[in-house]
């Protein structure tokens, strides 16, 4: 097999000419050995050509062929090498090119195994585990397996195209970036209050105060909201108020005389707490009409704090009411002047406090309005989910407040209908009462007599 060594020509210049198979230019220099030629000894009585074709990998490996079969052919023949094919020079290259092809690959640094990570695969290697990848295999074919087993299942059920409903309003939404409203903590701490009402709430005490009835409590309670009303104080101030009257006249007896100056200074402790401008001692003394002094104030102030042990921070039905009319509409503010009338009005009686817990009887207060007022639906699934009470267990105590609606305009003790008959409040305690919460009352009693 004869072999080829392939003359690279020089490139011409201007007036160039060919001689014996070698190139002149003139005008244009020839590159230099750049270590990527092969030297191609001379044949005796010839001058040596130079080969300048670069050592590429197919050619290196014709080269180690060419070379190998000639040596083969050498041996058996015991022929010198030497001939010229094409007037190409093929002699004695075995040893020269494979030295050359030797020296490359010594010169020619290591190549190291790269890892190409692409952002969807995983690096893999030639000498990856097959083990492993049979078991990420079988893993992916499981996970596939699950998601169409499941995809499935929720088709049979009729659940893939069924919309999610959410039953609740985010009430907090708007107030997400009001730092006041606390939106992230609002719901812990109103299950904190569910949960600590108890330890506020004012259990029967009347039978332990024999100078004290019901109605002297509902007489003071008329008089404090109008007391608080003259101050112009917070609603908080008013809560408060009552809640330590009640509080503290479960824990000592005290003749009827002082019960006023008891309302007084509990007015005084809840502005102190409330308030931000707190009304003077003077100013109580003063709209008591002088009935007591300075000192009788200030001994009676101490008094309750010392039996409360100056537990102040107590869930009165005001917070709860702020929620839970939050809840129902709080861009309606005849609905809040509704509720707030109400709950006053439940306030003012004995039964209501004892009988119903604050958020109770905030949640009934919040019922009964939407009923006087016509919504629909009169108890929404945002305002059980956040009152934590259905319309069955908020029924009874919302048909007592209805009940104190209908006979405060001829009641003797027309504070709270005074108050709520304003303009300003928009003129809530004028309208009818709930007639749906009435009519079926007396249905009910007329069927239990029969």
């Amino acid at each position: 097999m004869a072999t080829k060594a392939v003359v690279q020509q020089q490139p011409r210049g201007e007036g160039g000419k060919q001689k014996n198979g070698q190139v002149e230019g003139r005008n244009r220099r020839v590159l230099g050995d750049i270590g990527n030629l092969v030297t191609v000894p001379a044949v005796e009585g010839k001058a040596q050509a130079k080969v300048s074709r670069p050592i590429t990998r197919s050619f290196r490996a014709q080269l180690l062929a060419n070379a190998q079969a000639a040596a083969e052919k050498n041996q058996n023949q015991k022929k010198p090498l030497g001939e010229i094919v094409n007037g190409a020079l093929v002699g004695k290259v075995a040893a020269a090119t494979k030295a050359a092809v030797q020296n490359k690959e010594s010169d020619k640094p290591k190549t190291e195994k790269v890892f190409i990570i692409s952002p969807d695969e995983e690096p893999k290697s030639k000498d990856e585990n097959p083990i492993s990848e049979r078991k990420s295999r079988a893993g992916s074919s499981r996970k596939a397996l699950t998601s169409v087993l499941t995809a499935r299942s929720k088709a049979a059920c009729g659940l893939t195209n069924k919309p999610k409903e959410d039953p609740t309003v985010n009430i907090d939404a708007a107030d997400v970036d009001d730092e006041l409203a606390v939106a992230e903590y609002v719901e812990d701490i109103y299950k904190y209050y569910k949960l600590t009402e108890d330890e506020g709430r004012v259990h029967d005490y009347l039978d332990s105060q024999p100078d004290i009835n019901s109605k002297m409590r509902t007489i003071l309670v008329d008089w404090l909201i109008e007391v608080h009303r003259k101050f112009e104080l917070v609603p908080e101030s008013l809560y408060l108020t009552l809640n330590v009257v009640d509080r503290f006249l479960s824990m000592k007896t005290i003749p009827r005389r002082e019960l006023q100056l008891v309302g007084i200074s509990s007015m005084l402790i809840a502005c102190k707490y409330e308030e931000i401008w707190a009304p003077e001692v003077n100013d109580f003394i003063a709209i008591s009409d002088n009935a007591y002094v300075r000192e009788q104030v200030l001994l009676m102030e101490k008094a309750i704090l010392g039996k409360l042990e100056w537990y102040l921070t107590v869930p009165t039905p005001y917070v709860f009411l702020v929620r839970y009319i939050k809840a129902s509409d709080p861009s309606d503010q005849k609905m809040e002047n509704m509720v707030f009338f109400l709950a006053e009005l439940g306030l003012m009686h004995y039964s209501t406090i004892i009988l119903y817990c604050p958020s109770m009887l905030a949640a009934a207060a919040v019922y009964a309005a939407r009923c006087t007022l016509n919504k629909t639906p009169l108890w929404t699934k945002t305002l059980k989910h956040h009152t934590g009470y259905s319309e069955d267990q908020i029924r009874d105590c919302a048909k007592l407040l209805v009940s104190f609606h209908s006979a405060a305009s001829e009641s003797k003790l027309k504070a709270v209908y005074r108050k709520f008959s304003n303009p300003d409040r928009g003129s809530v305690a004028l309208f009818p009462p709930a007639k749906s919460l009435l009519a079926a009352e007396n249905h009910i009693s007329s069927s239990s007599s029969v």
